[in-house]
């Protein structure tokens, strides 16, 4: 039996879900993706690593992140993330765990003990919690999005490093949606749409640590609604600047 099909039974999930889907695909099939899908993709990682360190509290203008390195340690490994996910996602296709442990390296790097870079807590119930999110993951067929909400929703909740972890589960919620086929090139930005209202956010994931699990997916699935509608601008943008 397929651990989270349950999820599709919330009430709002499976329209949700589709909703998502369908504006992911109108993304997909946009004139720009023709010619400027690599530029989209590079530009929505730089988005989404952009929105990621601002939920952290380090909110950064794009305008800085494309002028100057920035020295803010939350910033750098939130663009450190972005600028590796096909490598994350390659990792994660095999050894989902292993790729968690690159992700916290890079998102925590000036901000963890060297020690602590890659490592969970040593903790019986983190091992056991990963474990099972890895088994569950092998063994569903829900929706992309909503598989990526479950990791989204259980790293936030679980915090299994010691530090970086909201930039983590970001990231890896996003790797999900690309090496499940959402978004296979990687040209939309739901660290964006996450962004949107940081308490509803913060309110949804709080709600998924307690088991309202369907509020969490509403949330993520409008989040990766506007994610592809901010794929739309910024190919949009891109065909303007090449017309």
């Amino acid at each position: 039996m397929d651990p989270l099909a349950p999820l599709m039974s919330l009430p709002g999930v499976a329209d949700a879900a589709e909703a998502a889907r369908q504006a992911v695909d109108r993304l997909l099939t946009h004139n720009a993706m023709r010619r400027h899908a690599t530029s989209v993709a590079v530009e929505a990682g730089l988005r989404c690593a952009r929105a990621s360190a601002a939920l952290e509290g380090h909110d950064v203008p794009l305008a800085a992140l494309r002028s100057d390195a920035p020295e803010d340690p939350v910033v750098r490994g939130a663009l450190r993330v972005a600028a590796e996910l096909r490598p994350l996602v390659e990792t994660w296709e095999h050894a989902p765990l292993q790729a968690l442990a690159r992700m916290h390296t890079l998102a925590a790097s000036g901000l963890a003990s060297g020690d602590e870079l890659g490592r969970p807590r040593p903790s019986d119930e983190v091992s056991a919690r990963l474990a099972t999110l890895v088994s569950v993951l092998s063994s569903t067929s829900v929706p992309a999005v909503v598989a990526a909400g479950v990791v989204h929703g259980d790293l936030l909740a679980l915090r299994p490093f010691a530090t970086a972890n909201g930039v983590v589960a970001r990231a890896a919620a996003r790797v999900v949606l690309v090496a499940r086929g959402l978004d296979p090139r990687a040209v939309s930005a739901p660290d964006v749409g996450c962004a949107r209202d940081a308490a509803a956010y913060f309110a949804a994931a709080a709600a998924f640590a307690r088991g309202d699990v369907a509020a969490w997916l509403l949330l993520w699935c409008d989040a990766v609604a506007h994610g592809a509608l901010e794929g739309v601008a910024i190919g949009e943008a891109l065909l303007r600047g090449s017309g």
